[in-house]
């Protein structure tokens, strides 16, 4: 379901824009590559393809079983054939990698994390070609902080003990919308409720080693994502997955998926590097 532009209202920020999310996302825009995820705070005027979440996740919605048929639509002419298994593993991984990279980015560059409820979040699902996530924007102005945030004290800001409760925090707001949207379109496929859960979980921790890659320093995104996935603390499938090898010399990491995207099922039975299908676990 699309958002209904007149009947969606939010709140306005009751601290000053330098000290609330519209500040912090505007810093954090200007990492993403151009054309790839982007960021909003507040409801995107004048432009198509942004659904509510909360709509898109709601009991009897028909938002997922649309989006799902118009990537095998897409399969279909890019690959000449459609397979249920990739169009699922691909609407499955987009949605999530979405919401968790965009509180990865917040949670690392800012040291905050927002409301990932899906009441508070909408997505753009690209109108023409690839109909993969391109936007998200953050409805609520509320967000959790550390001690010295420039918004501790103010009404939209909740501060917690530590960086260990922040990742913590961020890791219980994120396990809830994945539960939302699992709950939603796992009847619509073939999946394990184990698999969307590794999908949730390759998501979590890619979007927290993505977060430090883009500000350009790749082993603070390593240690944020050992700080948020510590173990394999349920739902979530494993820890951190992220290890350190040496190509040529030279330290490199690498993570080990917990989900198969199933890519290799019109990429002439190639798989990614990373896939579970072919890398043992360590």
């Amino acid at each position: 379901m699309a958002v209904d532009r007149v009947a969606l209202h939010t709140s306005l920020p009751l601290a000053p824009d330098s000290l609330g999310l519209a500040d912090s996302i505007s810093k954090i825009n200007d990492l993403f590559p151009v054309g790839w995820l982007r960021l909003e705070y507040g409801v995107p005027a004048g432009e198509p393809g942004w659904h509510r979440c909360d709509d898109l996740l709601s009991p009897g919605s028909t938002g997922l079983a649309a989006w799902h048929d118009r990537l095998l639509e897409w399969l279909h002419a890019e690959y000449g054939h459609a397979p249920e298994r990739t169009a699922a593993g691909f609407l499955r991984w987009w949605y999530l990698c979405a919401i968790a990279t965009s509180a990865a980015m917040l949670f690392h560059h800012q040291r905050r994390v927002p409301s990932l409820r899906p009441s508070d979040l909408l997505v753009r699902i690209s109108p023409e070609g690839r109909p993969d996530v391109s936007g998200v924007a953050v409805l609520s102005d509320e967000f959790a902080c550390l001690p010295g945030d420039p918004a501790e004290g103010t009404s939209t800001a909740t501060t917690v003990a530590s960086p260990h409760a922040l990742a913590a925090l961020l890791r219980a707001r994120f396990a809830g919308h994945a539960a939302r949207f699992i709950a939603s379109y796992r009847p619509k496929v073939r999946f394990g409720r184990h698999t969307l859960w590794a999908t949730a979980t390759d998501a979590l921790d890619t979007g927290l080693w993505m977060a430090g890659q883009l500000g350009g320093d790749e082993g603070a995104g390593v240690a944020d994502a050992a700080l948020v996935l510590p173990e394999a603390t349920k739902p979530f499938t494993s820890a951190s997955t992220l290890r350190c090898h040496s190509v040529d010399g030279s330290p490199c990491w690498s993570r080990r998926r917990e989900s198969c995207c199933f890519s290799y099922l019109v990429n002439d039975g190639e798989a990614c590097a990373d896939c579970p299908r072919t890398v043992p676990k360590r």
